[in-house]
């Protein structure tokens, strides 16, 4: 079964390569982008795929969506710092197999790799209870672009940036920002900064 992991930190790809190795999972392939990420499962055709959701260049919610378009049959793991159920709601609903925190333990991650190898899913309890309890619902009609975007603010990128990572012209960024502001029923862009960092708080890294 070949392997793809996809994070943007060396140290995160080579403690799931140990990971991996222990688990008798492999051969294993690496991409520390999104696109990146893309064009190697164009090629190399992984049976699974462990996927950040903090890229630098694409979001890992589009790039989810692409390699499920490339490979509807490819299982795809995400692993990430956000442990919110939001963003665990639009993965699994955009065909993730299962999801998981960084902050989860060793042994809950290696159960969650074992499961989506096996095709069969996987959510990490507490994620899973907070997404039974509906702690989403105020969120529910977001677009996984107006999460991208929402991500982005977060981390405090500028509109220009913003408009580089989704891969659209400035003035479609700008659009997509102030229509997001009005689903949310924030007036400032500086309101809907502070709830974006709210939403987006990590877990850990």
């Amino acid at each position: 079964m070949t392997v793809l992991l996809v994070d943007d930190h060396a140290i995160v790809r080579d403690g799931l390569k140990r990971l991996l190795a222990d688990m008798g999972q492999g051969p294993v392939i690496e991409a520390a982008g999104g696109r990146e990420a893309v064009a190697l499962a164009r090629t190399e055709r992984p049976d699974l795929v462990i996927l950040d959701l903090n890229l630098p260049d694409l979001g890992g919610l589009e790039v989810l969506t692409r390699l499920l378009r490339e490979d509807p049959a490819v299982r795809v793991l995400v692993l990430t710092m956000h442990a919110e159920p939001l963003y665990a709601s639009r993965a699994l609903k955009a065909g993730a197999r299962g999801y998981v925190s960084k902050a989860a333990a060793p042994a809950e991650i290696t159960a969650a790799v074992q499961a989506v190898a096996r095709g069969e899913g996987y959510v990490e309890a507490k994620v899973a209870q907070a997404i039974a309890l509906g702690a989403q619902t105020l969120f529910d009609h977001l677009s996984a672009r107006d999460l991208e975007i929402l991500r982005l603010l977060a981390e405090g990128r500028s509109l220009s940036e913003i408009a580089t990572a989704l891969g659209v012209a400035y003035k479609t960024a700008a659009n997509s920002c102030t229509q997001l502001k009005d689903k949310l029923g924030v007036s400032r862009t500086g309101e809907l900064i502070r709830m974006a960092v709210e939403i987006c708080a990590p877990v850990g890294d």
